[in-house]
Order: structure tokens, then sequence, then C-alpha cells
């Protein structure tokens, strides 16, 4: 085995370390997203699970449910979505910026 492709093995298994380390960080830190002007916010961690919901009270109206559905809809999708670019910014600290297909 030649020197260079030692070299690549030992940099690949860093990397694979050092990603395995971020997911765990990822799954400690947190994002938070609002819709409605704040009326129902949503957090998700940096492995894109949904870890709390909070509803102001005065959104609740059982006439119109459907608002209240739209509402939190869209809180966790921009939540998941800072959630995405958390996880991008962190893999492009390990990568160099590099974009390795199927890597996250």
């Amino acid at each position: 085995m030649s020197k260079n492709i030692a070299g690549m093995l030992k940099q690949a298994q860093k990397l694979q370390s050092d990603m395995l380390k971020m997911q765990e960080e990822l799954g400690s830190k947190m994002v938070e997203a609002s819709a409605g002007g704040g009326m129902v916010t949503a957090k998700v961690n940096g492995k894109q699970e949904l870890l709390e919901i909070n509803i102001d009270k005065t959104v609740v109206n059982p006439d119109d449910v459907e608002m209240l559905q739209d509402l939190i809809v869209a809180s966790i999708n921009e939540a998941l979505n800072k959630s995405k670019d958390m996880v991008t910014g962190e893999m492009s600290k390990l990568t160099g910026g590099l974009n390795i297909p199927g890597l996250f």
C-alpha cells in the first residue's frame, strides 16, 4: 500500500470519527422557529427531531382549527429548515466546504 493510499485511509477514518462526534453534538443543539408572530413556536434539534411545540392560548379557536394547523406546520417546517442549515454549516466545517454526495 502506498503512502498516499494509507494517508487517504487515515484521513477518511478521522473524517468518519469527526462526523460521528458531530452527529452526537448536533443532537444536543437546538433551533427555534415561530409562525403567526410568535403564536406557535417549534424547537428542533440537529437530528431534525421535534423537541417542543408551544402554542399561545389566544390562537386556539375551535371555529378556526385550520389556521392553528397551518401555523403549527409552518413553525415546524421553518425549524426543520433551520436545523438542516445548521447541519450543513457544521458539515462544511468538517469537509472544508467539499460537497460529498450522500454524506448527510
